[in-house]
C-alpha cells in the first residue's frame, strides 16, 4: 500500500514571553502563516496527525485548522519534542498499515533532518535540505508498509514554505 507523509515545522513563535521554551506562543506572522498552511493541507486527507506538545506546535495545528486542514485523528506527543530524526522513524514504524497519511508537526532542527533522512536525493530534497523555515511542509510518498520505512525510502513530491 502506498502511503503520503507530510513533514511540517511550526509557525513563527514569539520570543517576546517569559514563558520557558515549550510554552512560547505563535506571534502573530506566525498566525498568519500556519493559517496559510492550511489552505495547503487542506488539499491532503491526513489520517493521523502526530504533533509536538509545545505551545508552538498545537496553536499551528489549530490555525491550519482555521485554513481548511483536518485530520481524522490527533495526536500530540511529548516524543516529537526535542526528538532525533532516529526516533521520529521510529514513531512513523509503529503507525497502523491501514492509516494512509501520516502528518508529522514539530520542530528544527529534527523536521529537515527526517526528510534529509527518508527522502530519496532529488533537486526538490536538497531544496528542503538547504533551508527548513518555519511553517515549512514536505509532501513524500512512500511505497511499502509504514513498519518497513528506511533512510531514502520515500520520495518527496512537494515542498512549500506557506506565507500568510
Amino acid at each position: 500500500m502506498a502511503h503520503t507523509l507530510i513533514v511540517m515545522r511550526h509557525a513563527k513563535s514569539s520570543w517576546g514571553t517569559s514563558d520557558p521554551d515549550h510554552r512560547r506562543p505563535l506571534n502573530k506572522r506566525g498566525v498568519a502563516d500556519a493559517e496559510a498552511a492550511g489552505g495547503i493541507l487542506a488539499g491532503y486527507r491526513i489520517d493521523l496527525l502526530l504533533s509536538s506538545t509545545a505551545t508552538r506546535t498545537r496553536e499551528t495545528w489549530q490555525r491550519a485548522e482555521a485554513g481548511g486542514a483536518a485530520a481524522v485523528e490527533v495526536e500530540f506527543t511529548d516524543a516529537l519534542y526535542g526528538a532525533w530524526a532516529d526516533s521520529v522513524l521510529d514513531l512513523l514504524r509503529e503507525v497502523d498499515e491501514g492509516v494512509g497519511t501520516v502528518m508529522v508537526l514539530g520542530h528544527e532542527p529534527t523536521m529537515s533532518e527526517l526528510v534529509g533522512l527518508l527522502a530519496e536525493p532529488s533537486e526538490l530534497a536538497d531544496e528542503a535540505s538547504a533551508g527548513y523555515p518555519t511553517a515549512a511542509l514536505s509532501v513524500l510518498e512512500v511505497d511499502g508498509p509504514w513498519a518497513d520505512l528506511v533512510a531514502g525510502g520515500a520520495t518527496m513530491v512537494r515542498f512549500e514554505v506557506p506565507r500568510g
